[in-house]
């Protein structure tokens, strides 16, 4: 029997009973940070936060921030305080304390609080209304006029009942990216985070005129058992890790429908989400093929400051002689190995296993890890001859709260390598590999490649956060018409090589990249971001080869900034 997979989470959804309910915090690196920052220098894990799956719940971030300033475990700098009330203000409904109340509200009725256009608190409703802007120019090497963004639209959200939450978020993007970020579009036909776009020309060719697109997330969520088991169903994106970078899922790719199920119950936090998403996503006036994937994750608090994860993730497509929408019902089970499913239902799907920990020492170090695994022979690996169907990923980093005793001064560094093939698949690899709407949903390199990353934050004032970062990676990418293993939108059995495949195979490729933004808190989320970018790319075949530098001034209201670090 065949059931799309709108009917099923709609079934799901509607025989739920429910109880309270906090909606999600949308995926922003920074703001992420500051929460991570503050469960670090907390000494314990939070009780009703997982970091190592996000998007968080607002409540939690409340809880946090509240136990900080009620229970003093440590000295608050200005900008610790600061970075608390700012927390609580954001999520006022969950907040037992705040400092949002504003004394010079518009016309009476707008921005009566500081966060919220607009808000209703009432029995049994609750509302918070925000516009979104996003509006930014710079110059660019290689870019004959202003590179630009021009972002507007608003987001919505609120509960009903304490039993009902529900977000929305609606807006329009114009924008002009550096030239990097622009062939990136022209050679894989996907804006970077973004679903179907547009050129601004009639003809349709890509120019200097940049990309148009619509962004859309929204969701409705319940608690099924009250603080043990809840479920959110919509569209929007997660990240699945510790790191600056995930090797499972990350935000890089676009929105996709999801249904997500969050146990938490002892210290086991069990999370399964099923997720649509786009196999194809060339042309219009079509219906793109679909394709789906599940994740699971288990995350377990062995103490009070060491976690450790293990999951699993399915990617398939069932392609027939009509659509590619059918949903493989045995994946639904929540509780199950999906690899022995896989086998019994006699699909070549792509199947990844791993884990995941993180370490919270001293309330100023965090150690994080993750490893996937894609496929594995022991045999072949003890031979050790490079076979090619040994295909994993590791990523190790640490985190330092501030650094060398200076207050709001956190570093990070990051290591991240993964093998030839890895995510790639096989038989209409479109329908089963690691991707979405034509791009990674893990990486943003793809696979084939080793990377170390630098991060430094520094939070001087209260409102105004400096920071730094550095990328350097090396990658093998193809020549015409070859496959050594980035690509992992390319079917591996073109592969070039059964055995002798080592990572940076093909056309070695080094990638640096440094990004220092300077950012200013006008008002609770509005930032003012000076933002300085170089990129340089390096290749054995020196018509790849490619520098440049991108100086940004933007100014942003209810948004994350917009990243292409890769």
């Amino acid at each position: 029997m065949k059931k799309t997979f709108l009917g099923l989470v709609a079934t799901i959804g509607g025989i739920i009973s429910s109880a309270a309910q906090s909606t999600l915090i949308p995926f922003n690196a920074d703001y992420y940070h500051l929460v991570e920052r503050y469960e670090i220098r907390r000494g314990k894990f939070s009780e009703h936060l997982m970091m190592s799956v996000k998007l968080l719940e607002r409540r939690g971030v409340a809880a946090l921030a509240d136990s900080i300033l009620k229970e003093k475990r440590f000295p608050l700098s200005r900008s610790d305080r600061f970075n608390l009330f700012y927390l609580l203000n954001d999520n006022s409904e969950w907040a037992d304390t705040t400092n949002d109340k504003n004394k010079y509200p518009l016309l009476g009725t707008f921005y009566r609080f500081t966060p919220d256009l607009y808000r209703v608190d009432v029995k049994d409703f609750n509302l918070h209304v925000n516009p979104v802007l996003y509006v930014g120019i710079g110059t660019a090497t290689g870019l004959d006029r202003r590179a630009f963004i021009n972002t507007r639209g608003a987001e919505m959200r609120g509960l009903i009942a304490k039993r009902v939450g529900f977000y929305t978020y609606l807006v329009d993007n114009l924008m002009l990216p550096p030239p990097y970020v622009m062939a990136y579009i022209e050679n894989n036909k996907a804006v970077p985070g973004e679903g179907f776009w547009k050129t601004r020309t009639e003809s349709g060719v890509l120019d200097n005129r940049g990309v148009a697109v619509l962004t859309a997330r929204g969701y409705i969520a319940f608690d099924i058992l009250k603080n043990i088991m809840s479920f959110q169903l919509g569209h929007d994106k997660q990240f699945y890790g510790n790191g600056y970078r995930s090797l499972i899922l990350s935000d890089f790719a676009a929105n996709y429908l999801f249904a997500r199920f969050n146990t938490r119950i002892w210290k086991v936090n069990y999370t399964n989400t099923y997720t649509q998403l786009t196999a194809e996503a060339i042309g219009t006036n079509r219906v793109y093929p679909k394709k789906y994937a599940v994740f699971h994750h288990l995350g377990i608090n062995i103490t009070d400051h060491f976690n450790v994860g293990l999951f699993e993730s399915v990617v398939y497509g069932r392609r027939d002689g009509y659509k590619n929408d059918t949903f493989d019902l045995s994946y639904l089970n929540p509780i199950i190995f999906y690899r022995w499913v896989e086998q019994q239902v006699g699909s070549n799907d792509n199947s990844i296993i791993g884990f995941d920990f993180r370490w919270n020492l001293l309330k100023r170090l965090q150690l994080y890890g993750q490893f996937v695994l894609d496929e594995f022979k022991l045999s072949e690996a003890r031979a050790a001859e490079g076979w090619w169907g040994n295909k994993h990923g590791f990523q190790g980093g640490v985190k330092y709260i501030n650094a060398l005793g200076i207050n709001n001064l956190d570093l990070q560094a990051e290591y991240n390598a993964v093998r030839p093939y890895t995510y790639s698949h096989f038989i209409d690899a479109s329908l089963s590999n690691h991707t979405h709407f034509n791009q990674p949903l893990a990486h943003p390199l793809g696979a084939n490649f080793r990377e170390w990353i630098g991060i430094v934050r520094y939070q001087p004032l209260p409102r105004l956060t400096l920071s730094g970062k550095f990328i350097y990676a090396k990658q093998g990418l193809d020549r015409q018409g070859e496959n050594w293993g980035s690509n992992i939108f390319l079917d591996n059995t073109t592969r070039q090589q059964e055995y002798g495949n080592r990572i940076g195979q093909g056309v070695a490729t080094t990638l640096l990249f440094g990004d220092f933004t300077a950012s200013y808190q006008l008002w609770h989320n509005l930032f003012i971001d000076f933002k300085q970018v170089f990129r340089r790319l390096q290749s054995q075949e020196a018509s790849r080869n490619n520098n440049l530098s991108f100086t940004f001034l933007a100014l942003r209201l209810n948004i994350a900034q917009r990243l292409h670090e890769f």
